[in-house]
């Protein structure tokens, strides 16, 4: 069968580089100091026997990282990076992730390696028998796991491009066995580029037995964590392979068929006998070294290398019958395992020979990654450039563990340094990143719909929610978001419920609301857009106000919305009372975006410094809001007084807003403890009465410690059907309400943790 031929086939070169991508990550925990970490696995992941994403390897102090299966090198990255984000920072604050394969120095007692505390009895002495059979150090290396399957469309092309196979699965099988012998035979140079394990560290070899350190990857090598050489498997055809491994169990060699540590395995079902159901869907490949310079132990030019040299191995024929082409391949992957370093490798013609060919197939099938596989190839010239010998030249100047905890701490405080983001997501509104935090944390499974439009999916067993906006579920009915969207429905339902709303009119043009001038002019008013969230467009006159004040108001809110609200102003201080399923999580005071003067520099001076906070941000992706000096701002400096280059003086508080929202950078202030219940519940019966389960509504309370006895003691000014839970997580002061878990709490009442 001429792969090669079909490739190159015009229904088959539109699908060439479609694939899915899945990651396993493991590491060891250890503390900030290096040294191996004797805590349990963090509770605050949830139950480890279920969890989608954290699990724990061999040892108690090992974690396995798991993406979902992707269809981008991008998105399965981006998983990896919230996983690894949410890992990090769900592990205790003195602890981090050792970033090298090989493990920091082990006890001197093997007895203290501690197994994974499992649920599961048969999982506990699985561990425990293989802790007899090959003793616990040698399982206390870590690395990557990568999962590739050819695109479906792809294997079809190729499937109806050829006439040996009539069934397509006979055809996966084929073509999946043909990529595992190619792949045995040139692994090698996987080993050469990445392999990152050149030194062990104390107590990881309990005896004489061990390589002429350092080398390039004593975890791919025969003195890593392999079978016995006992053992051995025909890769000629998926039969023989089932069978030998059955042999292998039944003479004791392996206790089951999961024991057997290839460095590619044929993954279909749970079981090698299910591949005779289910075909071979993809492949596990399991001879990656962690990438200690990358953050989450592989970055995106190793997998898009992987991924064309596994079309490499679809392209390139077989020399030898089927065994002899593997055990050529073992003999010279251990062989280059143990090579030094920083030494030219003995097999760089066979090198150059597939970098040619991966040029060949790149330029005849009109791919994209030429400059990338130059860029590898360059290594072969250069093996000072390939990851064990980066780490060699360092361990000669500081020392392997030293480098490993150096590095260890850099990724550990990137993942601290911005607690309120989640990576890989970063460019997604701030509460919708929290969202995602914990429910990966939780162990619910969150797939992302639509990044822009912050769609995600959440499941968990067969219970799946669909989440718009971190908080737009299922649970409200489809008219309570519109009702609340509109100003005047809100306040006309509330009104009728017996709520004080503020008194006022809605204008659907400019031109009419330019003529209610004389009916407001001496009063406090506030102009707001009928429809919109976040604050924008609103402007509040306290005092008596001009004909071009008003009109600028105006021309404000119509800027927003096709029409606007004249509403009285209700004195008193405002407060956004967060209610979910008929309860107040959150109560928060914010305050106006300002500036304090110090007598010395300019407003617009003094409101870039406070825009450096590093809290503040721009589209909700920050805690807190930068402040704008816009004409709303300017408009309101006006009335102060004041211009943008005026110096306020020594303490003087400036407001550049009168409307409090943070998403037009006031400050958030946690008061839910200080409250009157009395306000909570009027809260609670407001959003019942517009039909939400979640709302964010906003009260206008002179006196938040005397509690409500008549009309005037509060005032409701506006409900709001997404409400932002990030200012809450996150406040200027005060305590933080983890909302976002509020929210999975009421999706999923099933889970208690």
């Amino acid at each position: 069968m001429n792969i090669k031929n079909m490739m190159e086939q015009e229904s088959v070169r539109p699908f060439l580089l479609q694939a899915r991508y899945g990651i396993e990550k493991e590491s060891q925990r250890v503390t900030l100091d290096g040294e191996l970490a004797k805590s349990n696995h963090p509770s605050t992941v949830g139950n480890r026997n279920f969890h989608p994403y954290i699990q724990t390897d061999f040892s108690e102090t090992q974690l396995e990282l798991i993406t979902p299966v992707t269809e981008s090198v991008e998105e399965v990255l981006a998983y990896l990076e919230a996983i690894h984000d949410v890992a990090q920072r769900s592990l205790p604050k003195d602890e981090m992730m050792w970033p090298f394969s090989m493990p920091p120095a082990l006890p001197e007692k093997e007895e203290d390696i501690q197994i994974a505390k499992l649920e599961h009895h048969a999982d506990v002495l699985y561990r425990r028998y293989l802790a007899r059979e090959y003793g616990k150090r040698k399982q206390m290396v870590s690395g990557i796991h990568f999962n590739f399957e050819y695109g479906l469309d792809l294997v079809e092309q190729l499937f109806l491009a050829q006439t040996q196979e009539t069934s397509l699965e006979d055809f996966k099988t084929h073509l999946y066995m043909k990529i595992a012998r190619n792949f045995l035979r040139y692994r090698w140079l996987i080993t050469y580029l990445f392999g990152a394990s050149p030194l062990s560290e104390a107590r990881y070899f309990d005896s004489e037995d061990r390589p002429n350190e350092p080398v390039r990857s004593i975890r791919t090598s025969q003195y890593g964590y392999v079978n016995k050489p006992d053992v051995q498997v025909s890769y000629e055809s998926l039969t023989r392979y089932s069978q030998d491994l059955a042999e292998n169990v039944a003479l004791g060699r392996l206790s089951e068929e999961k024991e057997f540590y290839a460095p590619i395995r044929m993954r279909g079902g749970k079981k090698v006998a299910d591949l005779f159901h289910t075909g071979i869907r993809y492949v596990e490949l399991r001879n990656i070294d962690l990438n200690p310079f990358d953050r989450v132990g592989i970055d995106a030019d190793e997998i898009k290398f992987i991924h064309l040299f596994m079309l490499y191995l679809l392209w390139t024929d077989e020399k030898l019958p089927a065994d002899d082409w593997v055990a050529k391949g073992n003999h010279i992957s251990d062989a280059v395992s143990l090579e030094h370093p920083t030494k030219t490798t003995a097999f760089y013609d066979e090198g150059q020979q597939i970098f040619t060919e991966m040029l060949q197939m790149i330029k005849e099938l009109d791919l994209e990654g030429s400059d990338l596989v130059r860029t590898y190839q360059n290594w072969l010239d250069h093996p000072e450039e390939t990851l064990a010998a980066r780490i060699f030249v360092l361990d000669e100047n500081e020392g392997q563990a030293a480098v490993a905890t150096e590095w260890g701490r850099k990724f550990y405080e990137q993942a601290w340094a911005h607690p309120y983001q989640l990576a890989g997501f970063q460019e997604m509104e701030l509460s919708t990143q929290n969202l995602l935090f914990d429910a990966i944390q939780t162990g619910i499974e969150a797939e992302v719909l639509d990044r822009h439009d912050q769609f995600v999916k959440l499941q968990h067993e067969n219970h799946q929610e669909l989440v718009k906006n971190a908080n737009m579920t299922s649970k409200d009915t489809y008219i309570a978001p519109l009702l609340m969207a509109n100003k005047t429905v809100t306040k006309t339902i509330l009104a009728r419920a017996g709520f004080r709303v503020p008194a006022g009119e809605t204008f659907g043009s400019i031109e009419e609301a330019k003529k209610a001038y004389l009916r407001f002019a001496k009063k406090a008013f506030v102009i707001k857009p009928k429809s919109t969230n976040y604050g924008l467009g609103i402007t509040i006159f306290k005092n008596e106000t001009s004909i071009e004040d008003f009109n600028a108001g105006l021309a404000i809110a119509f800027a927003e919305d096709d029409a606007v609200i004249i509403e009285e102003f209700m004195p008193g201080t405002e407060y956004r009372f967060f209610v979910i399923d008929g309860q107040v999580k959150a109560v928060l005071l914010r305050i106006p975006a300002n500036v304090v003067g110090d007598g010395e520099r300019t407003i617009s001076q003094l409101v870039a410094e406070k825009n450096a906070d590093p809290l503040r941000g721009t589209h909700h992706r920050s805690p807190l809001e930068v402040i704008q000096l816009g004409a709303l701002e300017q408009l309101m400096l006006k009335e102060q007084g004041l211009q943008i280059n005026s110096v306020p003086e020594q303490g003087r508080q400036v407001f550049l807003r009168e409307n409090s929202n943070v998403s037009t950078g006031g400050d958030s202030i946690d008061i839910t403890d200080e409250v009157d219940e009395s306000y909570k519940k009027i809260a609670i019966d407001a959003v019942a009465a517009l039909g939400a389960n979640i709302s964010g509504i906003d009260l206008i309370i002179p006196d938040k410690d005397k509690p409500h006895e008549n009309h005037e003691d509060y005032g409701i000014i506006e409900a709001n059907f997404n409400p932002a839970m990030h200012m809450h997580i996150y406040p200027y002061a005060g305590k933080s309400r983890r909302l976002t878990m509020d929210v999975l709490r009421f999706l999923y009442p099933e889970l208690t943790h």
